[in-house]
């Protein structure tokens, strides 16, 4: 009996180092070396510091900056650490009125465009802290940021084209704008 438990325990703390340890440590050199960005959490950074990661969206409320997608994570917007969904189902009143006010809220920042309100404009992602919109929600903004810019809206529009990534593999997902990358470009214009 007595070899069998120190066997036991024996193979408990090879594979405890070798699971626990090593591998942990091998995966986490290999990602340094190969991927160092990714590793390091896909930071943006700016005269020498982070100012956000191409992974997690930003509240932005400014008239001159594109907006992203709602966050789920309230109080505080785009709050990493309260990363979930609504889990407000289609036929809840309350996502109705959520996104009732939503539209008026882009209604109003922007009087003069009547065309149709891009979805994920008014409805927060899975996670609440999508980085990215859809090319149709950038379109539907540029006259406001152009306006708010006192730029021309093929201006906007030609850095909307140039943040505008396509599907991973020409095959997987849809277009889309990552949001922080798009409103630093237009700073640095």
């Amino acid at each position: 009996m007595s070899r069998l438990l120190r066997n036991a325990v024996g193979m408990l703390l090879l594979m405890t180092v070798i699971t626990g340890i090593a591998y942990p440590l091998v995966v986490t050199g290999l990602a340094q070396v190969l991927f160092p960005s990714q590793a390091n959490g896909s930071l943006i950074v700016k005269d020498g510091r982070p100012i956000g990661s191409t992974l997690i969206g930003q509240s932005f409320t400014e008239p001159k900056y594109f907006w992203g997608r709602p966050s789920a994570t309230t109080p505080q917007a785009n709050n990493g650490t309260a990363s979930n969904g609504s889990n407000l189902g289609p036929t809840n009143p309350a996502l109705t009125d959520a996104v009732k006010q939503r539209i008026d809220a882009l209604r109003a920042a922007d009087p003069g465009n009547t065309a149709p309100v891009p979805v994920d404009l008014v409805t927060a992602s899975g996670s609440g802290l999508d980085p990215e919109i859809s090319p149709a929600a950038a379109a539907y903004q540029v006259a406001r940021v152009a306006r708010a810019r006192g730029l021309s809206d093929a201006q906007v529009q030609a850095l909307v084209t140039m943040a505008t990534s396509g599907r991973q593999f020409g095959m997987l997902g849809e277009p889309r704008v990552n949001v922080l990358k798009l409103n630093l470009a237009l700073d640095g214009h």
